[in-house]
């Protein structure tokens, strides 16, 4: 899922830190009410014929256009402002759980290894669900501050059908890449891995096969293709006898667990490779993009796609994150046998199975209604506006029972009302590769709402997890409290939703604000239309 971004921030000429410093000194604060879409309907191909409307377009000379204009007299002058995001669409999990841990640790993680969208992900939305293959498009949203303030902050929610029971998906073949390199034997990585693969094994169905391959300064194959009928005994016997040595060769494990991953291939089963490994690679090849070049192939001729289970208290987040994303899969991190039952047990028939392929999805602004925008996260999984209805462009892989969310800082023209934004998903059939569009819309009247009190419980859990993660990377989005009051939040809402996991965010929120040293310093100045870097 290579994501093709340089066109897009060559567009426009923007001032974005001065826009951060109006947001910031506005002090606005994201409140909400849930709204529901006014259209969501669908086409089996965009590009041709059906109701769908077209969510790409800008208004004349606008982000359809060149980024500049040429004049008379030689020089160039910026182009009109964009009111296009364009993004592929993301299920990983792996930052929120990686800082889960590091807060767990008494440290604050690195703000490089803070992914806002995948701290949103990281929690259950409550959206409808379409009743077969595909999305829904759900939108609502929040005022941001008292009644009259301009800012806004909107929810786009995309969903998948519901996984489907265990004993109705396809069978599994999965390849486990274990790291078993020195670094493994730190107490919470490599016997972490041997309990989660001795739960899978439990868990996974007769018709399912498994081999294992390890590394470390070189890769060994412990257990080819193995149906589990009879073998479960044999299986655990193999885990068992694995012991950390030597150094990390990520390139060595990754290229002999796609050798035997097509070799063992199943007919018509889920075909997956699923790496778990501390990704602190110092052997080999190193670089994301020449690794998988090597097994490029596979991936493309097979469709045989890359799961990423990260380990330990370092880790090497940037590699697993760029592993996945070109291998076409997603990545996770579990710190404890709990996060890993969750993972091999509750999560997994959702990255075994594939509902859309190169997922991307595109959210066109009312430029009558809306001045300023801004896609909170998703910073590497941008898409040139014109490449959204482009196949040959990656986006993302997404299963059964995924949600992926959306959230953008808005601010409304004075007096607006009306149509705010229509928010469009394009994806290709996992098998026949055939492009399908959905959408949905939102007016000003669905985003009109306090949040705090009274609005959707799921949207202020969205919010809330936005917000932290901002705060951890040294940011503050519109209306943001202090992590004390946005701890206290997230206790209130653990009450109201009985949500465990939303207990835990709490609890980390808290321990964050411990460590932390305080608030970012205000800024000024001019603020751009359009959308905001």
């Amino acid at each position: 899922m290579e994501h093709r971004t340089g066109g897009y921030a060559k567009k426009h000429v923007r001032t974005w830190q001065g826009a951060l410093g109006v947001l910031l000194a506005g002090g606005v604060l994201l409140t909400g009410c849930s709204g529901t879409p006014s259209a969501d309907k669908t086409s089996a191909d965009g590009r041709r014929g059906g109701p769908l409307p077209a969510p790409a377009p800008a208004a004349t000379g606008g982000a359809a256009d060149s980024g500049a204009a040429e004049k008379r007299d030689g020089l160039r002058e910026s182009a009109p402002p964009d009111y296009l995001s364009t993004f592929a669409l993301d299920v990983d999990t792996a930052s929120y759980g990686y800082a889960r841990r590091t807060l767990g640790d008494s440290r604050l993680p690195d703000p490089s290894t803070v992914r806002a969208e995948e701290f949103v992900n990281s929690f259950r939305q409550g959206y409808r669900r379409p009743d077969g293959n595909g999305f829904t498009v759900n939108i609502d949203g929040a005022r941001a501050g008292a009644k009259g303030d301009d800012w806004s902050l909107v929810r786009v929610g995309l969903a998948t059908r519901a996984a489907p029971a265990r004993g109705e998906r396809p069978p599994a073949a999965l390849t486990f890449v274990v790291d078993i390199s020195g670094s493994m034997a730190e107490t919470g990585r490599l016997d972490l891995v041997k309990k989660s693969l001795d739960i899978l094994t439990d868990e996974l169905r007769d018709d399912d096969s498994v081999s294992l391959v390890t590394f470390s300064d070189e890769a060994k194959t412990l257990l080819p293709m193995t149906r589990l009928r009879d073998h479960r005994g044999r299986i655990r016997d193999r885990v068992d006898s694995m012991e950390p040595t030597d150094s990390t060769n990520v390139e060595a494990g990754i290229r002999r667990g796609y050798e035997e991953a097509v070799e063992g291939r199943v007919e018509g089963a889920n075909n997956r490779v699923v790496l778990l490994s501390d990704a602190l690679a110092n052997t080999g090849g190193t670089d994301a993009d020449a690794i998988l070049e090597r097994i490029d192939s596979a991936r493309r001729d097979h469709g045989i796609t890359l799961f990423g289970v990260g380990v330990g208290s370092d880790y090497g987040d940037a590699l697993m994150e760029r592993l996945t994303d070109k291998g076409d899969g997603h990545t996770t991190y579990i710190a404890d046998e709990e996060q890993a039952r969750k993972v091999f047990v509750d999560q997994l028939p959702a990255h075994l199975e594939l509902t859309a392929r190169d997922a991307k999805a595109q959210v066109a602004f009312d430029r009558d209604t809306v001045e300023q925008f801004r896609l909170i996260g998703y910073e590497d999984r941008k898409v040139a506006d014109e490449d959204f209805r482009n196949d040959r462009v990656d986006g993302g892989e997404v299963g059964p029972g995924h949600t992926v969310t959306a959230l953008y800082a808005v601010r409304l023209r004075t007096g607006a009302s009306g149509h705010v934004a229509t928010a469009t998903v394009r994806w290709l059939d996992p098998r026949t590769r055939a492009p399908h569009e959905q959408h949905g819309t939102v007016g000003t009247d669905a985003i009109d709402g306090p949040l705090w009190d009274g609005g959707s419980t799921r949207l202020q859990v969205t919010v809330t997890a936005a917000y932290f993660a901002e705060a951890l990377r040294g940011g503050r989005l519109p209306g943001a409290p202090g992590l004390g009051e946005l701890s206290a939040h997230a206790r209130k809402l653990a009450a109201e939703t009985e949500d465990e996991s939303v207990r835990k965010l709490a609890t980390m929120i808290g321990q964050a604000d411990r460590l932390k040293n305080g608030p970012a310093d205000d800024g000024s100045g001019e603020v751009p239309e359009g959308e905001l870097d």
